[in-house]
């Protein structure tokens, strides 16, 4: 099998597991302080493919945290690993509201044939 033969099947088993964090902050500077610590330790997470830390140009205070996970079973462990646990202990008094959490399916191209 060739070089690009065998990276397209590999990406073909690719699962990705997405999540998306919107928070809203009551104290903007205590929270990007907690999201930024966050991302940085997730980074280092086991199975964590990419996180990043957005901040809206529309709605002052507004932050999104998208993370891609490996499978399923990795984003679980994440969600219940003390990384994750801190970071949401350390969101309170700095919100001001409850985050928007959700959960994506990866959605490739080649799915929509």
């Amino acid at each position: 099998m060739s070089d690009a033969a065998s990276e397209r099947a590999e990406q073909a088993d690719v699962e990705l597991t997405i999540v998306t964090m919107r928070f809203d902050a009551a104290d903007d500077g205590e929270l990007l302080a907690v999201l930024s610590k966050y991302v940085v330790l997730t980074r280092m997470q086991d199975g964590c493919r990419n996180v990043d830390l957005c901040s809206s140009v529309t709605v002052t205070g507004r932050h999104l945290v998208v993370t891609k996970w490996e499978t399923p079973a990795h984003q679980r462990r994440h969600f219940d690993s003390e990384v994750m646990v801190d970071m949401a202990r350390s969101c309170n008094g700095i919100l001001a509201e409850a985050p928007v959490i959700d959960l994506w399916d990866a959605t490739s191209a080649h799915d929509l044939r």
